[in-house]
């Protein structure tokens, strides 16, 4: 069985939806290598180490008005090896920012996996990790998916698409893509027995 310790960092920024990264922070947080509820009482068989990033550390104000703390800034965090780049109407004024886009990109360089939810698949488009790959996003988003690359092979109808680099479509669609990737890296009776201590109907 892999045991190693992944950490994951993931992305919050002002109008950030809030299931987009509470989903997924949901998913690693709780996913263990031993099965059952008693496993979630410790940390002891939990294959990952889950954290929030921000531009700076003032709070982040998520959609519906949620103020969230980060963990850790840009210039803070530590080094990563899965990004999560969730979605919201943030990610409009993420497009807009040089300098979140090149923080952004060397987290991404820097990871072993990266990964989006909904519009997030934007910012990865914009870096160009979605280039000459199948994608997704929310489904009022798939259009301006292609229009910002004509390479990328956009997926309408699907939940998550692994094509090197992960998206998926909206809002709760992460927190399928999520078990996927612990079904990736721990195998299918880890990420069955999250998704069942979640009590969660996961969509493959």
């Amino acid at each position: 069985m892999d045991t190693e310790i992944r950490h994951i960092g993931i992305l919050i920024f002002d109008e950030v939806e809030v299931l987009d990264f509470a989903g997924p922070y949901e998913v690693f947080s709780q996913t263990r290598l031993s099965a059952g509820v008693e496993s979630r009482h410790s940390i002891a068989s939990a294959p990952f180490t889950v954290f929030t990033i921000a531009r700076t550390d003032a709070p982040v104000k998520a959609r519906g008005g949620l103020s969230i703390n980060p963990d850790y800034s840009f210039s803070s965090c530590p080094a990563i090896d899965l990004l999560l780049v969730p979605g919201g109407m943030g990610t409009r004024a993420i497009l807009e920012d040089d300098d979140s886009l090149a923080w952004i990109k060397q987290l991404g360089d820097n990871a072993k996996l990266v990964t989006s939810v909904c519009t997030g698949a934007l910012v990865l488009a914009r870096l160009g990790y979605l280039k000459n790959k199948k994608a997704t996003t929310h489904w009022s988003a798939l259009e301006m998916l292609r229009a910002m690359d004509d390479s990328i092979d956009v997926q309408a109808e699907q939940r998550f698409i692994d094509d090197g680099v992960i998206t998926s479509a909206g809002v709760s669609a992460g927190i399928d893509m999520s078990l996927a990737v612990v079904e990736k890296l721990h195998g299918l009776d880890v990420a069955t027995d999250t998704a069942r201590f979640m009590e969660y109907r996961w969509k493959k």
